[in-house]
């Protein structure tokens, strides 16, 4: 699931969802919105901010 994914990744990182969002350029409630998986269908775009943020492929970002 995208949620688990991303928050895996980025705890496993070291970061916090306020650094993350921050490398992502992404607004911390889009980041909480996806985490928490009340958004499970985030744009392009976003998804690959946070892979790119993350150091990830998009494949890997999403599962």
């Amino acid at each position: 699931m995208l949620s688990d994914n991303i928050k895996k990744i980025r705890k496993k990182k070291g970061l916090s969802q306020d650094k993350l969002a921050k490398l992502a350029d992404v607004t911390h409630t889009t980041l909480v919105k996806i985490e928490s998986g009340v958004n499970d269908n985030p744009t392009m775009k976003t998804l690959k901010k946070i892979a790119g943020a993350l150091e990830v492929t998009l494949d890997e970002l999403v599962g």
